[in-house]
């Protein structure tokens, strides 16, 4: 404490210490399987991890990339939208390449609002969603995602309902984290709507593009009216399972890459030189890769879900991303985070309570994610160590 303050600024006082390291150190000091950080335990494709020893020993980016990013990774993601999804971006003033997807949320929100605006964002929400809203000035206004039939769904009568003369931007994600819920054609049509009507900016995190299992991933820009007001976000370490590496970027019409630049340039500046370069291959690599991606997540997905609705949990089956949500009250718990903290102790496993993903606590308390990123026999075993709930 100086001069009576607390020495934490207090658009942040709320935030603490991530979830994601709280269980991933309980990982580490007991020992356990860890399904609660969503990062893979395998790298990615050989040949990209070659590419970037080529970039560091060729010189390539180990000094100061161009502050957009470098040209090769602009025009590859260019390329992967065009031909991915038929959304032509110029690659010098339609792209900026970020410190990771959770730096391009956080510029573009530095960016794009005034302290007293609006963001209407689902929820759960990414917890990054949040500190960045608030370490803008704005006002998140969460519209829930709620279970129904084995799944999550938006209420789009809630969603107009949150929108209001103070609303500034729609922040969306999907495929969505950690529901796995990926919205729909008319779905992302009524979103595109109610922004165009209302005049709203939108960002969206795509990071989980790829890992579509059922349904189709659509990037609301391509919606009619919205590629001239939504800032698209993605990133390598979902698709490449590259995590550590951080490459994100966005896509947006030359206003809003500038606008958002401007913020990025003074949090990063550059990064990940020569992993540009080789992020750059890896959008170029063949549909093959992709199909083949998907297909082995589907498979751990269904080993995983199968796994935990056999121990007992109630289980919402994702769409997309590699996040399983389960309920725990089947088990007779209520309480996610008490759940999450002692599971490490009772089956050697680690979760991730949804509580914290919520600004109503009380309706993410019951709910639980598990990650199924991870090789076949470790979640095997987790699913193993996981029966030992039933009978008890």
């Amino acid at each position: 404490m100086t001069q009576g303050r607390p020495l934490l600024n207090r658009r942040l006082a709320e935030f603490g210490t991530t979830i994601f390291a709280e269980m991933s150190a309980l990982a580490v000091r007991t020992g356990s399987i860890n399904l609660g950080q969503g990062f893979p335990d395998t790298d990615g494709p050989e040949e990209v991890r070659e590419a970037a020893v080529r970039a560091l020993r060729a010189g390539h980016g180990n000094q100061y990339p161009p502050g957009p990013g470098v040209p090769e990774l602009r025009s590859a993601i260019t390329e992967h939208q065009h031909r991915r999804y038929g959304l032509a971006y110029d690659p010098d003033t339609e792209v900026l390449v970020t410190a990771g997807a959770t730096e391009a949320v956080a510029a573009a929100l530095l960016a794009l609002l005034e302290p007293g605006d609006e963001v209407v964002a689902l929820e759960p929400y990414y917890d990054s969603y949040a500190a960045c809203i608030a370490m803008a000035g704005g006002t998140r206004v969460p519209v829930t995602l709620h279970p129904h039939d084995g799944a999550y769904r938006l209420d789009l009568d809630e969603l107009r309902a949150a929108v209001t003369p103070r609303t500034r931007l729609i922040l969306l994600n999907t495929p969505h984290n950690p529901t796995g819920t990926v919205l729909s054609r008319d779905e992302l049509a009524a979103v595109a709507e109610l922004a165009c009507e209302r005049d709203l900016l939108v960002v969206t995190d795509e990071v989980y593009e790829h890992l579509v299992f059922e349904g189709e991933h659509i990037p609301l820009a391509s919606f009619p009216g919205m590629r001239e007001r939504t800032v698209t976000v993605s990133s390598a370490g979902k698709t490449f399972s590259f995590t550590g590496w951080k490459i994100g970027w966005i896509t947006a019409s030359p206003e809003l890459v500038t606008a958002v630049r401007s913020a990025k340039q003074f949090l990063t500046y550059v990064s990940g030189g020569p992993l540009q370069y080789a992020v750059a291959e890896a959008l170029r690599l063949p549909d093959s890769f992709f199909d083949e991606l998907r297909a082995d997540l589907r498979a751990k997905r269904d080993l995983l879900s199968g796994g935990l609705a056999e121990a007992g949990f109630e289980v919402y089956r994702p769409a997309g991303t590699y996040f399983v949500t389960t309920d725990i009250r089947p088990l007779g718990e209520r309480d996610g985070l008490a759940f999450c903290r002692a599971l490490p102790e009772r089956c050697g496993v680690v979760a991730v309570p949804n509580a914290v993903f919520y600004d109503h606590r009380d309706q993410g308390a019951p709910f639980v994610r598990f990650a199924f990123c991870k090789r076949t026999e470790v979640l095997t075993e987790a699913v193993g160590r996981l029966r030992s709930l039933a009978v008890r």
